[in-house]
Protein backbone atom coordinates (compact mmCIF):
# COMPACT_ATOMS: atom_id res chain seq x y z
CA UNK A 1 0.00 0.00 0.00
CA UNK A 2 1.20 3.47 -0.83
CA UNK A 3 1.75 5.58 2.33
CA UNK A 4 -0.05 8.51 0.70
CA UNK A 5 -3.30 6.48 0.64
CA UNK A 6 -3.25 5.81 4.39
CA UNK A 7 -5.81 7.55 6.54
CA UNK A 8 -7.00 7.52 10.13
CA UNK A 9 -9.56 4.92 9.00
CA UNK A 10 -6.87 2.54 7.73
CA UNK A 11 -6.49 -0.70 9.70
CA UNK A 12 -3.30 -0.73 11.75
CA UNK A 13 -2.24 -3.97 10.03
CA UNK A 14 -2.14 -2.10 6.70
CA UNK A 15 -0.29 0.81 8.27
CA UNK A 16 2.32 -1.52 9.81
CA UNK A 17 2.78 -3.35 6.48
CA UNK A 18 3.23 -0.08 4.56
CA UNK A 19 5.43 1.72 7.07
CA UNK A 20 7.91 -0.59 8.83
CA UNK A 21 8.72 1.99 11.52
CA UNK A 22 5.10 2.85 12.38
CA UNK A 23 4.98 0.64 15.48
CA UNK A 24 8.21 2.20 16.76
CA UNK A 25 6.84 5.68 16.08
CA UNK A 26 3.59 4.98 17.92
CA UNK A 27 5.39 3.45 20.86
CA UNK A 28 8.07 6.12 21.22
CA UNK A 29 5.65 9.05 21.18
CA UNK A 30 2.41 7.59 22.60
CA UNK A 31 3.46 4.35 24.33
CA UNK A 32 1.15 2.34 22.08
CA UNK A 33 1.84 -1.02 20.47
CA UNK A 34 4.96 -2.03 22.36
CA UNK A 35 3.54 -4.35 24.99
CA UNK A 36 0.45 -6.35 25.88
CA UNK A 37 -1.20 -3.60 27.92
CA UNK A 38 -0.90 -1.03 25.13
CA UNK A 39 -1.24 -3.32 22.12
CA UNK A 40 -3.66 -3.15 19.23
CA UNK A 41 -5.22 -5.53 16.75
CA UNK A 42 -4.32 -5.44 13.05
CA UNK A 43 -8.00 -4.82 12.24
CA UNK A 44 -8.29 -1.82 14.58
CA UNK A 45 -8.11 1.53 12.79
CA UNK A 46 -5.85 4.39 13.81
CA UNK A 47 -8.96 6.43 14.69
CA UNK A 48 -10.20 3.64 16.97
CA UNK A 49 -6.81 3.35 18.65
CA UNK A 50 -6.59 7.11 19.20
CA UNK A 51 -10.05 7.21 20.73
CA UNK A 52 -9.46 4.16 22.93
CA UNK A 53 -5.98 4.70 24.19
CA UNK A 54 -4.23 7.94 23.52
CA UNK A 55 -6.59 10.86 23.94
CA UNK A 56 -4.64 12.34 21.04
CA UNK A 57 -6.26 13.29 17.73
CA UNK A 58 -5.88 10.48 15.20
CA UNK A 59 -4.80 13.03 12.57
CA UNK A 60 -1.84 14.02 14.76
CA UNK A 61 -0.90 10.35 15.15
CA UNK A 62 -1.01 9.83 11.38
CA UNK A 63 1.14 12.94 10.80
CA UNK A 64 3.67 11.63 13.31
CA UNK A 65 3.77 8.18 11.69
CA UNK A 66 4.25 9.68 8.21
CA UNK A 67 7.00 12.05 9.44
CA UNK A 68 8.73 9.12 11.15
CA UNK A 69 8.52 7.21 7.86
CA UNK A 70 10.31 10.04 6.04
CA UNK A 71 13.02 9.92 8.69
CA UNK A 72 13.25 6.13 8.30
CA UNK A 73 13.60 6.41 4.52
CA UNK A 74 16.79 8.42 5.03
CA UNK A 75 18.30 5.42 6.84
CA UNK A 76 17.41 2.96 4.07
CA UNK A 77 19.58 2.00 1.14
CA UNK A 78 18.34 0.07 -1.88
CA UNK A 79 20.04 -3.26 -2.58
CA UNK A 80 21.62 -2.01 -5.84
CA UNK A 81 23.13 1.02 -4.14
CA UNK A 82 24.39 -1.18 -1.28
CA UNK A 83 26.03 -3.55 -3.78
CA UNK A 84 27.84 -0.63 -5.44
CA UNK A 85 29.14 0.58 -2.06
CA UNK A 86 30.28 -2.93 -1.14
CA UNK A 87 32.22 -3.17 -4.42
CA UNK A 88 33.83 0.25 -3.93
CA UNK A 89 37.45 0.95 -2.97
CA UNK A 90 36.46 1.54 0.68
CA UNK A 91 33.50 -0.75 1.31
CA UNK A 92 31.36 -0.37 4.42
CA UNK A 93 31.11 -3.05 7.06
CA UNK A 94 28.19 -5.37 6.21
CA UNK A 95 26.41 -6.78 9.27
CA UNK A 96 23.74 -9.46 9.49
CA UNK A 97 21.29 -8.69 12.31
CA UNK A 98 19.32 -11.95 12.00
CA UNK A 99 19.72 -14.97 14.25
CA UNK A 100 22.91 -17.03 14.18
CA UNK A 101 20.94 -19.93 12.68
CA UNK A 102 19.67 -17.79 9.83
CA UNK A 103 23.16 -16.38 9.18
CA UNK A 104 24.70 -19.86 9.09
CA UNK A 105 21.97 -21.11 6.74
CA UNK A 106 22.27 -18.28 4.20
CA UNK A 107 23.95 -14.88 4.25
CA UNK A 108 25.09 -12.14 1.93
CA UNK A 109 28.71 -12.92 0.97
CA UNK A 110 31.16 -10.83 2.96
CA UNK A 111 28.72 -10.10 5.78
CA UNK A 112 29.54 -10.67 9.41
CA UNK A 113 27.17 -11.94 12.05
CA UNK A 114 26.43 -9.31 14.68
CA UNK A 115 26.11 -10.56 18.21
CA UNK A 116 25.90 -8.39 21.31
CA UNK A 117 29.65 -8.48 21.95
CA UNK A 118 30.42 -7.35 18.40
CA UNK A 119 27.82 -4.60 18.72
CA UNK A 120 29.46 -3.29 21.90
CA UNK A 121 32.87 -3.19 20.18
CA UNK A 122 31.35 -1.18 17.33
CA UNK A 123 29.75 1.27 19.77
CA UNK A 124 33.15 1.81 21.39
CA UNK A 125 34.89 2.29 18.04
CA UNK A 126 35.19 5.19 15.62
CA UNK A 127 31.81 6.85 14.97
CA UNK A 128 32.65 7.68 11.35
CA UNK A 129 32.64 4.00 10.35
CA UNK A 130 30.27 3.28 7.48
CA UNK A 131 28.01 0.30 8.24
CA UNK A 132 25.28 -1.51 6.31
CA UNK A 133 22.80 -3.67 8.21
CA UNK A 134 20.36 -6.25 6.96
CA UNK A 135 17.73 -8.57 8.38
CA UNK A 136 15.40 -11.05 6.70
CA UNK A 137 12.83 -8.78 5.04
CA UNK A 138 13.58 -5.24 6.18
CA UNK A 139 10.87 -5.40 8.82
CA UNK A 140 13.11 -5.04 11.90
CA UNK A 141 16.39 -3.61 10.64
CA UNK A 142 15.27 0.01 11.01
CA UNK A 143 15.02 -0.49 14.77
CA UNK A 144 18.62 -1.70 14.84
CA UNK A 145 19.73 1.11 12.54
CA UNK A 146 18.07 3.67 14.84
CA UNK A 147 19.84 2.03 17.78
CA UNK A 148 23.20 2.45 16.03
CA UNK A 149 22.41 6.10 15.22
CA UNK A 150 21.52 6.67 18.87
CA UNK A 151 24.97 5.36 19.82
CA UNK A 152 26.70 7.82 17.50
CA UNK A 153 27.18 5.56 14.46
CA UNK A 154 25.29 7.90 12.15
CA UNK A 155 26.80 6.48 8.96
CA UNK A 156 24.79 3.29 9.47
CA UNK A 157 22.16 2.41 6.89
CA UNK A 158 19.71 -0.46 6.51
CA UNK A 159 19.33 -2.51 3.34
CA UNK A 160 15.74 -2.11 2.19
CA UNK A 161 13.93 -5.43 2.00
CA UNK A 162 16.73 -7.33 3.77
CA UNK A 163 18.34 -10.49 2.45
CA UNK A 164 15.06 -11.46 0.82
CA UNK A 165 15.18 -8.42 -1.50
CA UNK A 166 18.92 -8.95 -2.01
CA UNK A 167 18.30 -12.54 -3.17
CA UNK A 168 15.66 -11.37 -5.65
CA UNK A 169 17.42 -8.26 -7.01
CA UNK A 170 21.16 -8.82 -6.62
CA UNK A 171 22.01 -12.49 -6.08
CA UNK A 172 19.37 -15.08 -7.07
CA UNK A 173 21.76 -17.86 -6.01
CA UNK A 174 21.01 -17.05 -2.36
CA UNK A 175 18.32 -19.36 -1.04
CA UNK A 176 15.10 -17.62 -0.06
CA UNK A 177 13.24 -18.76 3.01
CA UNK A 178 10.14 -18.01 5.03
CA UNK A 179 10.03 -17.53 8.78
CA UNK A 180 7.28 -19.44 10.54
CA UNK A 181 7.18 -16.95 13.42
CA UNK A 182 8.22 -13.30 13.05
Amino acid sequence: MNPSTLSIDSPLGEIMASLPGARRALFSRYHLGGCQSCGFAPTETLAELAKRAAEVPAEEMLEHILAAHEHDKAMLIEPGEAKALLESENPPLLLDTRTREEHEAVSIPGSEFMDQEYQQRLFAGPPEREILLYDHSGKHVLDTCSWFHGHGLIKTRAIEGGIDAWSQIIDPSLRRYRLEIE
